[in-house]
């Protein structure tokens, strides 16, 4: 059992209760954490236990009051929030994007060698009426990541959201691994993201107020055969999470993991049916997880007023693979 460089495991043999965001934009959630409204259901038990009008007429406004709310619209006024992806143009990364960008957002997408792709998320970003731009740059590298994060703020003014998704592997047994194998995962999968998370908290940390969530991977909780270096990277996330987590709660910024599974992608459409019966026989929902699912969790956490209280947490999305 192999995990793909974004998360997703593959097989080789291996207070009032308003849903707008804190600049006061509303926003559509995918699912499995769509966030469901009050209905006018809800209150017909009050209007039956009261003969009061003006009691029922008070129920009546608070629903309308609901779905004005509930709108899913977005005034002039307000400024979408600015989030930066990485390892964004294809996969998990590629759907966090779309689903950002389709809900308001201002994205900004990285991307090491897939340009073509990253200017494609854009367009599809751009034609559903957000705004979005490309960044070529490798996350390991510390002047990439300084580069990356002004590129942001020099287009739009500051940073809110980052997602640190971008990830390799390079699998093999311990006994057979290199240092470069070693290396090289380390450096991108857990260096880079300790340097995105370092560059953009120092903007989150003036206007106190950001939300970070780090794409780590079962495998940093369980671990897994032929991927040393990959699990470390990823326990090693997931520590660094909790760790930065507590430094930066004071100053309002939620610092959270999210640990997909076995995400469905292009290597697990090409894996024989003996194999994949393999897979899916370790999740007890007998199926791949989509891409879309895991960037509806990690779009709650980013942008959901409703994740305000939620900071240096590891959430599994893996069918319940790990439980």
């Amino acid at each position: 059992m192999a995990f793909s460089a974004t998360g997703s495991p593959l097989m080789s043999l291996k207070s009032e209760g308003r849903i707008t965001t804190p600049d006061n934009k509303i926003c559509n959630f995918l699912q499995p954490f769509r966030l469901i409204q009050p209905q006018p259901r809800n209150y017909s038990s009050l209007q039956c236990r009261s003969n009061s009008k003006n009691s029922i007429s008070s129920v009546v406004n608070a629903q309308a009051i609901t779905v004005e709310q509930a709108a899913p619209q977005v005034t002039s006024k307000t400024e979408a929030p600015v989030v930066i992806v990485t390892g964004a143009s294809r996969g998990i990364g590629k759907a966090i994007s779309l689903a950002l960008g389709k809900a308001g957002c201002k994205v900004l997408v990285n991307y090491a060698r897939s340009s073509k792709e990253a200017e494609e998320v854009c367009k599809e970003i751009e034609a559903c009426g957000g705004q979005a731009l490309s960044f070529g740059g490798d996350v390991s590298k510390e002047a990439d990541v300084e580069a990356m994060i002004k590129t942001a703020v020099d287009a739009w003014g500051t940073v809110d959201v980052l997602i640190n998704n971008a990830g390799i592997t390079r699998d093999g047994l311990l006994m057979r691994m290199t240092t470069k194998q070693w290396q090289e995962v380390i450096d991108l999968n857990l260096t880079g993201v300790y340097l995105c998370t370092q560059a953009a908290a120092k903007i989150m940390m003036k206007k106190k107020k950001g939300k970070i969530i780090n794409i780590a991977s079962v495998v940093g909780l369980v671990g897994n055969f032929g991927q040393a270096n990959y699990s470390a990277a990823k326990a090693g996330v997931i520590g660094l999470t909790k760790t930065v987590a507590k430094e930066y709660a004071s100053r309002n910024i939620n610092v959270n993991a999210v640990a997909p599974g076995f995400i469905a992608s292009d290597m697990t459409a090409k894996l024989g049916d003996d194999i994949e019966k393999k897979i899916l026989g370790q999740v007890p929902l007998g199926r791949y997880g989509q891409p879309e699912e895991v960037a509806g969790l990690v779009e709650f956490l980013a942008i959901n007023p409703a994740a305000n209280y939620i900071t240096g947490q590891v959430l599994t999305i893996d069918g319940g693979m790990v439980m």
